[in-house]
């Protein structure tokens, strides 16, 4: 299939039909698999024999997922996960030891800093964060233990793109590997291993999914690094399940034209909001304004979905806008048809600390918009509602 378009890819990669000839992909419930003799048992389980063997780590439902997203990213393999952050721990307990150092992109997910900047330092495995539009930061960064680059792009929630051709670059001569959270885009705008990135991460329960129906995650790259993210959740159990990734499967096969819908309706509100009097600033890859307008040009196919703007005045300022919207859903997830805001300051962002926020650009008078798949002028009046409550 790799002379397919994505839109194909989407619909058709991954298809293994079963002795009953499905058309819609099968769902296999259940936890074992069941051998013919006692030598083919001992083949299936020492790799000998390719085969499905426990549904930890073996499924055909699975398999046809991961087979589905490799396509997608132009990666070799793909192991799936139970959520984006299980997806992350697991890269990190396959490829790094005690002593080993990352370099991570300062402004990624909230549960990525903890994990890198609290948790792993437990382990004897230390970070470094760096601004993630600053080449140089990345290059004073790495120190002979450096093993691993983690960056986001665009970044959670300030839409901060990393350059992922001259990162790589930078991690090579570093002797690391990058990976990259390419979570905002999905491979229906980006393609991260085109661009030479070793690892790309996806939470499945954003726009993989697209509806907001469960969690799941996913690790694509070159056969050889995702065997090492294999082992270990093949022994750690950080696994999906079977039901996850049959839903997610099936929400692959809308992936490009929810993403191309999201991304026009996003820019349209972008536009809309930097004509409001109460607003600061609107963080959108897809505006001229944007800081790095011409690299979301060169390595995406548009800005995305997500738009992130400022109010003017502090927190009581945008919760008055979460507080007057009857439409969108306040909550703190993304990548749904329906269309979610946050205040991140307090959500997404708000186990880590003030300094760290501030040092992250996120502030407190910060909204963040996963535009969804609904009148964009409902939208607009919805916010519309909130910004009249702010005085200028």
């Amino acid at each position: 299939m790799d002379d397919l378009a994505i839109d194909t890819l989407a619909v058709r990669a991954g298809i293994e039909r079963s002795q009953f000839n499905e058309h819609s992909e099968a769902l296999y419930l259940t936890s074992s698999f069941v051998f013919s003799s006692a030598a083919e048992a001992a083949a299936r389980f020492s790799g000998e024999v390719e085969g499905n063997v426990y549904a930890r780590f073996t499924n055909p439902t699975v398999t046809a997922m991961q087979q589905r997203l490799a396509a997608l990213e132009d990666a070799e393999a793909c192991v799936a996960t139970a959520s984006g952050m299980a997806a992350i721990l697991s890269t990190v307990m396959a490829l790094l030891s005690a002593g080993d150092h990352v370099v991570v992109s300062r402004g990624v997910f909230g549960a990525t800093q903890q994990l890198f900047g609290n948790i792993l330092s437990r382990f004897g495995i230390e970070s470094s964060f760096v601004p993630a539009t600053d080449l140089a930061a990345y290059k004073a960064a790495a120190t002979q233990k450096t093993k691993l680059f983690f960056v986001e792009s665009p970044s959670n929630p300030l839409t901060e793109l990393v350059d992922i051709a001259a990162v790589a670059a930078i991690a090579h001569e570093a002797g690391a590997v990058l990976a990259v959270d390419n979570c905002f885009c999905s491979p229906a705008l980006q393609q991260p291993l085109k661009l030479g990135a070793d690892l790309v991460i996806h939470s499945a329960t954003k726009y993989l999914d697209g509806q907001g129906r469960v969690l799941g995650g996913a690790v694509c790259g070159s056969k050889t690094l995702v065997d090492e993210v294999l082992k270990f959740l093949r022994t750690a159990g950080p696994s999906i399940s079977p039901f996850n990734a049959w839903i997610i499967l099936k929400g692959l096969e809308t992936l490009k034209i929810r993403m191309e819908a999201q991304s026009a309706a996003a820019l349209e509100l972008a536009r809309w909001l930097e004509a409001q009097p109460q607003v600061e600033r609107v963080h959108y890859p897809g505006l001229p304004s944007h800081p790095q307008y011409e690299l979301a040009k060169r390595q995406q196919r548009s800005g995305g979905a997500i738009v992130s703007f400022e109010v003017k005045g502090g927190r009581p300022e945008a919760w008055k806008v979460v507080d007057a919207t009857r439409v969108v859903s306040i909550t703190a997830n993304l990548g749904d048809t329906k269309t979610t805001l946050t205040h991140p300051a307090s959500t997404t962002h708000g186990r880590i600390s003030p300094e760290a926020r501030e040092a992250a650009g996120i502030r407190e008078s910060l909204l963040r918009v996963a535009v969804g798949l609904e009148s964009v002028d409902d939208l607009k009046a919805d916010l519309a509602r909130g910004l009249a409550l702010i005085d200028v």
